[in-house]
């Protein structure tokens, strides 16, 4: 059996999370999602307005704009850690989903932010860092997490811009 090294699995880690937040590269081919370009969480999040991001399509659920704002705190929470912080112990979760309405100023820069940390999150995978059992399961865990958190968003996509169920 052929051993596998850290940087070649980093690098697989690397391309599913672009294919994640950024969607498919033009001309070539997806491991997760379909090819369309706008099938990752930056095209995904840019074809809504604020007001549709903001919808509950679910009474008493999270609107789009709440998962956004739970997958900045996920992501920027990788970036602290990557960076040599331990920010899980302190890390308030259920205050991730608190932000569930966003007026177009927030909406603009909530989808920046979540773009920038998940390009540093990218570039995080791609450094010197000494990667562990941890390190690894952590990283794999970051792409579940955003792959769910996609995929539930992209389930509402349809109601939030029609307006209901």
């Amino acid at each position: 059996m052929n051993s596998i090294n850290a940087e070649m699995l980093f690098r697989c880690v690397h391309t599913l999370l672009s294919e994640l937040v950024d969607g498919p590269a033009p001309g070539q081919g997806t491991w997760i999602l379909d090819r369309d370009p706008s099938a990752g969480l930056a095209g995904t999040l840019d074809s809504l307005s604020a007001a549709e991001a903001s919808r509950r399509i679910v009474p008493g659920e999270s609107s789009i704009a709440g998962h956004a704002n739970h997958l900045l705190f996920s992501l920027t929470l990788m970036n602290r850690w990557a960076a040599g912080e331990n920010p899980f112990q302190s890390a308030d979760w259920q205050g991730s989903w608190k932000l569930q309405t966003v007026d177009d100023a927030q909406w603009e820069a909530l989808r920046r932010e979540l773009k920038e940390q998940g390009h540093a999150w990218m570039n995080a995978l791609n450094g010197s860092k000494d990667w562990d059992e941890e390190s690894l399961t952590g990283s794999l865990a970051s792409l579940a997490h955003l792959a769910y958190h996609l995929g539930a968003i992209r389930n509402m996509l349809g109601a939030a811009k029609k307006g209901s169920l």
